[in-house]
């Protein structure tokens, strides 16, 4: 069993064309990415893209109709894997707890099922802002509360590899800033993790790379900026002229090949191509002086996943 960042391999999920069905209905439709060590990973889609089924074959609670799924080099069908489980950490997006006990008791009934030492749990309860709750009966939970005792029972053992779906169900921001600030504290230690999310905001400047999945199929994958820039989405201008060069400003962006609108808020906005991104450079240079500010919008992360989601299969190169 992999135990430290010397006993684990470069590669810790590998999968491999892996297929999943419903009756004649694919879930999975023929997936096939992998994860290195120490690399953090948002996996995105929208409810119903197979996220889930993923991970739970990810885990053997359920069987891959075709493909591999090999973590830490062990197919998870093998007869090494009830050994490699122990490496793994899984908060499920709805956890089952047993409101009738407390916090301490749940942790520590987890801690028994997996083979982990119980004496920590007090430790993973503090840790992830549960110490004045462990022991309250979880049925006083709130949904927040539940959430971060799912992740405490995710952390038990030490894992290598965390499996989180839809991790940060229920927490208000500091909670979610807290959250992250662990998950990073682990994956500079070398966990790796893979995390699905639809708070696409949430995780673009803290995931290494992101699987997007549609319909069961994966349609793209890359780091945030590769697929953003795979997408040739435009970027969103916003001038604020300087009272009376407003014409000026305008004849400027049309000259340049860009279509000039007026907003409401007095502002003159565009939308800017890629092959238009040095034109406005020297745009800009030459209305200095009629221009109080201007601001350029990126496309955001969920315009990066819609355009991929409803076009065409991209995954990004290695150099």
């Amino acid at each position: 069993m992999p135990t430290g960042a010397s006993g684990l391999n470069a590669v810790v999920i590998e999968i491999k064309g892996v297929v999943k069905r419903y009756g004649a209905t694919p879930v999975v439709d023929g997936i096939g990415f992998s994860c290195g060590e120490g690399e953090m990973v948002g996996l995105a889609g929208h409810n119903g893209a197979g996220k889930s089924t993923l991970f739970k074959m990810m885990l053997g609670i359920i069987a891959a109709d075709a493909g591999d799924i090999l973590l830490f080099g062990e197919p998870v069908r093998g007869r090494r894997f009830r050994e490699v489980r122990r490496a793994i950490g899984y908060l499920p997006e709805h956890v089952a707890l047993y409101d009738n006990l407390s916090g301490l008791e749940t942790l520590r009934f987890f801690a028994r099922l997996k083979s982990a030492d119980p004496a920590g749990c007090k430790d993973l309860l503090e840790r992830v802002g549960l110490a004045g709750a462990m022991h309250r009966a979880v049925r006083e939970y709130s949904k927040g509360m539940r959430q971060r005792l799912g992740f405490a029972q995710a952390l038990l053992g030490e894992p290598r590899l965390l499996l989180l779906d839809e991790p940060t169900n229920g927490l208000d921001p500091e909670a979610i800033h807290d959250f992250y600030d662990q998950l990073q504290q682990l994956k500079n230690a070398g966990t790796t993790i893979l995390l699905s999310s639809h708070l696409l905001a949430e995780i673009q400047s803290r995931v290494d790379r992101l699987v997007i999945m549609a319909s069961g199929k994966l349609v793209a994958t890359g780091t945030v900026a590769a697929l953003a820039a795979a997408s040739g989405l435009p970027a969103g201008l916003a001038l604020t002229p300087r009272e009376g060069a407003r014409e000026r400003v305008k004849g400027a962006l049309l000259a340049a090949g860009l279509v000039p609108l007026d907003a409401p808020d007095g502002t003159v906005h565009a939308i800017v191509a890629k092959p238009h991104r040095m034109t406005l450079l020297r745009v800009l240079a030459g209305l200095s002086g009629d221009l109080q500010e201007y601001t350029l919008t990126e496309p955001t992360l969920e315009d990066v996943f819609l355009h991929h989601q409803r076009g065409t299969a991209w995954v990004e190169r290695a150099a």
